[in-house]
């Protein structure tokens, strides 16, 4: 089945002669901090995407130029789908399920059609790589050697795994905490050091320029920020998506602190991140991944199905969104153009009532584990580029 769905998607990428184009800028990146040029002064690929990310990052892509552009392609591929069947094996062990490698296998060849995953892919992103930096991190025993290290590092690399820090300080984990900041700070002190002038340039200006990322109300953007804008018809929605976020930002975030169970305060610090970011690029819902999972540990495999068709269905793609039309659509496509948004908003609540649910003697119900009684589950379980749109491929994912 992996082989199959593995061929299917190469085949896919070959004829439709998939740009990759995030690859392509982290390559230019690298270029730049091997050639010392401008970091944040150039655009690449037909679209005119900018670097965006702090400089450690642009350091860490510099062995991206040692190869040719078709072979990086290729390489990403590969590793992106290697990635995958780490981020399910991981995904595994935060539900407790067991992790055999038939059943990851199809998993893997399963995961590679949702969404979020199949974009990342045809995008050359590295979401995937960042999600399993903190996923491992976070689901290591307690009092692991370094535990909080990969975050800092990730959040070193692009800036919304932060959050989970915050997560970590409401579960007053402070030793994991300190670890990931040291580490995150770890890495702009390396960042102020190779590249003194990019370091001033982003730190003080290029990170607030939040028009660099792209446009916030194109129906890429499955954020709050993005609903509220569509809903509105209003591209800068300004006040009333800074109080919706910050009251959704101050709520997750209490819930995911206060949940008894690890993995349900896990996963509301990532949907609340995703929600309250400015931009949250629909190939950053990587976290379904850990979502389904967690379903089918907790004996609903219909909601799972439902949940898995959702990050199938690509309905925002569906859409007419050539120019400003994404602030143009009518009420009742308002669902179908910000699913994940609407899905993460239903799903908070969820996870929070779930995670705290109190056992008769006073504790939290725990996740079923493989061969629990009860369960009834098995114990594991788009185009190449979204349609074209001049709005759709404005920046870089």
């Amino acid at each position: 089945m992996l082989l199959v769905s593995l061929g299917a998607l190469a085949t896919l990428c070959v004829v439709q002669r998939v740009p990759m184009a995030d690859a392509l800028v982290y390559r230019a990146e690298g270029a730049a901090v091997a050639n010392g040029q401008d970091l944040y002064g150039f655009t690449v690929t037909e679209w005119e995407l900018p670097a965006t990310y702090p400089p450690f990052a642009a350091i860490l892509f510099v062995p991206t130029t040692w190869l040719p552009p078709a072979a990086l392609k290729a390489v990403f591929l590969a590793g992106n789908v290697a990635l995958l069947a780490l981020f399910v094996r991981l995904s595994c062990r935060l539900a407790h399920l067991p992790a055999r490698a038939p059943l990851v296998c199809a998993a893997t060849a399963f995961g590679l059609w949702l969404e979020p995953v199949f974009q990342t892919v045809l995008f050359g992103q590295i979401n995937l790589a960042l999600a399993c930096l903190v996923l491992w991190d976070l689901t290591r025993p307690p009092g692991a050697l370094g535990k909080g290290f990969a975050l800092g590092v990730a959040a070193g690399i692009k800036l919304t795994p932060a959050v989970f820090v915050a997560y970590l300080l409401l579960r007053g984990r402070l030793r994991e905490a300190g670890t990931a900041v040291a580490a995150c700070a770890g890495t702009v002190l390396l960042g102020a050091l190779v590249l003194p002038s990019a370091s001033v340039d982003f730190w003080t200006r290029r990170l607030f320029e939040t028009g660099r990322v792209g446009k916030a109300w194109i129906v890429d953007n499955q954020s709050l920020q993005g609903l509220v804008a569509r809903v509105l018809h209003e591209p800068e929605p300004g006040p009333v998506w800074a109080g919706a976020a910050a009251l959704v930002g101050a709520a997750g975030l209490w819930a995911a602190g206060r949940t008894r169970g690890e993995a349900h305060g896990l996963l509301l610090a990532a949907f609340t991140a995703l929600l309250v970011s400015p931009i949250s690029w629909s190939h950053h819902w990587v976290w379904c991944v850990p979502l389904l999972a967690l379903l089918l540990a907790a004996g609903r495999p219909r909601l799972a199905a439902a949940v898995a068709v959702l990050f199938t269905a690509r309905t925002f793609w569906l859409l007419p969104h050539e120019g400003d039309l994404d602030l143009r659509l009518p009420w009742w496509q308002q669902p179908l153009a910000s699913p994940y948004a609407l899905l993460a908003l239903a799903l908070l609540p969820c996870l929070g009532l779930l995670g705290a649910r109190p056992r008769a003697g006073g504790g939290a119900v725990p996740l079923p584990r493989a061969g629990s009684a009860g369960s009834g589950v098995p114990r594991e379980a788009g185009g190449p580029q979204p349609p074209a749109s001049s709005s759709s491929a404005s920046t870089i994912r």
